[in-house]
């Protein structure tokens, strides 16, 4: 029996095509899979199997990666980094984030893979206007500043930590919440943990073993043009048309909607032979403490964080399952595993977002979607 009414699934097509018509978007491509049973929509110049940027989606992926080096005892939570991440073993801390850069404290302790997973590094992108706090422009210099990916201008991971290293922390490692840069210093962390670089670790470990084999961190052909509004961000022979110098566990990845589908299967069914369950389930439960939260990018009061993943806890919505979990991508894409309904949801263009709130076509991508279940 199917999970889905066919007149229902119809209005989840078209109301997304609609989106493409009336050039909202220019592509799209988006799956609703229900215990194996998948539909797609897919419009525009794109076809089910193109190549898109999924940015932040990228986060999700690079967790489970770190959390395959904690089942394997090579990586621990709660050990200190520093034997992988030298240049951020005695990185100064701000005393206070409206001080003068110069006015610094001591490391409380040292950071951890988990402050690395839960976002509570220290340091990410501050959602302020430029000049709000002084800090702003050292990290602007040190190319930290909030916006969307661009690899191709990302320098080598020595260098990126070098770089990291040399701005004072916003806060304590495991103190408050900050977004991004986390990651991409877990992507490293993996990287020298596992003795190889990212994108090999990430084919070998989990890509491979899930059948995911149009993901990477670039594609040298078939991705659509990234825009945002009317002006090219990003054309098909740009960023992301050849290897880059970092291969950026924040947002560096390309990957299909039938790929990231098997990727959201293995979450949703206990890790896919990659990750045990007991994996899956201490990435999809909120970690960040009321007294860590900051505002941003989550709304908090219906939001919760895990490892890599946003997670759902109170229903204020049709598709707001509690215990619903994924993340988002900038450049125009989002995904989602809900356990209790076995659905997994996948959405991509490459129209970038404008706000951290996202455009309306992602909620809608969502009700429409669950409307159709029955």
């Amino acid at each position: 029996m199917s999970g889905f009414s066919p007149r229902r699934l119809e209005r989840w097509r078209t109301g997304l095509t609609g989106y493409v018509e009336r050039g909202s978007v220019p592509d799209l491509v988006a799956l609703v899979d229900r215990d194996g049973e998948a539909h797609a929509v897919v419009a525009g110049s794109v076809g089910r199997d193109t190549p898109f940027r999924i940015s932040s989606m990228t986060k999700p992926v690079v967790a489970a990666a770190a959390m395959v080096l904690v089942e394997e005892c090579a990586l621990r939570l709660d050990d200190p980094v520093d034997p992988w991440l030298p240049e951020l073993a005695d990185v100064p801390v701000l005393r206070s984030l409206t001080g003068p850069v110069t006015d610094t404290v001591a490391l409380a302790r040292p950071i951890t893979a988990r402050d690395l997973l839960t976002s509570t590094l220290g340091t990410g992108q501050l959602l302020a206007p430029p000049g709000t706090y002084p800090v702003q422009e050292a990290l602007a210099e040190a190319g930290l500043a909030p916006g969307p990916p661009r690899p191709a201008r990302m320098p080598a991971p020595e260098e990126y930590l070098r770089r990291v290293g040399g701005v004072p922390l916003l806060a304590q490692p495991g103190q408050s919440w900050f977004y991004d840069t986390s990651y991409d210093v877990l992507g490293v962390l993996v990287a020298r943990v596992a003795g190889t670089s990212l994108g090999e670790f990430l084919a070998d470990r989990l890509f491979g073993p899930l059948g995911m084999t149009a993901t990477g961190f670039w594609a040298a052909s078939g991705l659509p043009v990234a825009r945002v509004g009317t002006e090219v961000f990003d054309a098909p022979d740009g960023q992301w048309a050849a290897p880059p110098p970092f291969e950026s566990g924040a947002g560096g990845l390309v990957s299909t909607a039938d790929d990231y589908l098997r990727f959201g299967r293995a979450l949703l069914t206990g890790g896919g032979g990659v990750l045990s369950p007991a994996s899956v389930a201490l990435m999809s439960v909120p970690h960040v403490r009321p007294e860590q939260q900051t505002p941003g990018f989550l709304d908090w009061t219906s939001t919760g964080w895990g490892f890599g993943v946003a997670v759902t806890t109170a229903r204020t919505d049709l598709a707001a399952t509690p215990g619903r979990f994924g993340w988002d991508g900038g450049l125009g894409t989002s995904a989602r595993v809900d356990p209790e309904l076995g659905v997994t949801t996948v959405v991509l263009t490459q129209q970038l977002w404008t706000s951290p709130e996202g455009p309306a076509l992602v909620r809608d991508a969502d009700t429409l979607a669950y409307q159709a279940l029955v």
